[in-house]
């Protein structure tokens, strides 16, 4: 996202890697024969298509712009504590004094994070952090939506088809957004690798998670995302990691794990 957006703009690469990626998908359905029975579930692909793709994807492609890779991905970590907030709105999840503790350790986490000592904010950054973690709100909130509502939906048929819908709701606003300059060939690459990996393959590995250990613990996942976000960030792109930012990494992760960490069984 850090190569394709500043060159496509938010709108073409979120939704050019949503088309793709559940393009791919629906022809690997095709292959194997798999009925994705859209009929039955068509509302829930659309809602998870929304909430788990096509707002997230945008954001993040908007935060792209004017976010360090690596920072975006450190703020990606805070998916579960939203998930907590609706759990407990919704599923009746018990938020603990502990669990309370984990989320305000995730808060101090994004503000030391987002430190830059000495330096002042670049244009755009408060609103791209935003961005991030409206993004990961939405992640909560779709982890929340499939545990109530969706359990029944195959996996398979949400990671593609949610994927396929969002793309074409995101395209549609491609008129109002033009590319901000021409396709070269490593954006090209970028994009295909945005779309058929991180997309289509990443989604069907994380839907099918959601379906064998629940959105809870599939969304703990994201105590990686920070650890290989930080490694291709500075492999790649040569981003420099700051001191503010592994320590406000470190918070959110700590955090996260307070929030998400498995209830002690009762004594006997």
């Amino acid at each position: 996202m850090r190569v394709v957006a500043p060159v496509l703009g938010p709108v073409w690469t979120s939704g050019l890697r949503l088309f793709l990626g559940g393009g791919a998908l629906l022809l690997y359905f095709q292959i194997i024969g798999f009925n994705a029975n859209w009929r039955a579930h068509f509302r829930h692909y659309a809602v998870i298509g929304v909430l788990n793709s096509g707002v997230p994807f945008l954001l993040y492609a908007y935060a792209a712009l004017h976010l360090p890779a690596s920072l975006s991905a450190i703020f990606n970590s805070t998916a579960p504590l939203f998930g907590a907030v609706f759990g407990a709105v919704w599923l009746g999840d018990r938020l603990t004094g502990a669990r309370l503790g984990g989320m305000a350790l995730g808060i101090v986490g994004v503000a030391v994070a987002s430190w830059r000592p000495g330096v002042a904010l670049a244009p755009g950054s408060g609103p791209a952090t935003i961005a991030c973690l409206g993004a990961t709100c939405c992640y909560g909130l779709a982890g929340t939506y499939l545990k109530k509502f969706a359990r029944h939906v195959p996996p398979l048929g949400m990671a593609g088809c949610s994927q396929m819908l969002a793309g074409v709701l995101v395209l549609l606003l491609t008129p109002l957004s033009a590319p901000r300059s021409a396709l070269t060939p490593e954006v090209a690459a970028c994009l295909l690798a945005l779309a058929l990996l991180c997309s289509a393959v990443a989604y069907v590995l994380y839907f099918r998670l959601i379906a064998d250990v629940g959105p809870a613990k599939a969304l703990t996942v994201t105590f990686l995302i920070p650890v290989f976000g930080i490694l291709w960030a500075v492999l790649f792109l040569g981003e420099r990691i700051t001191v503010p930012m592994l320590v406000g990494c470190a918070l959110i992760v700590l955090g996260t794990f307070v929030v998400v960490r498995p209830k002690p069984a009762p004594a006997a």
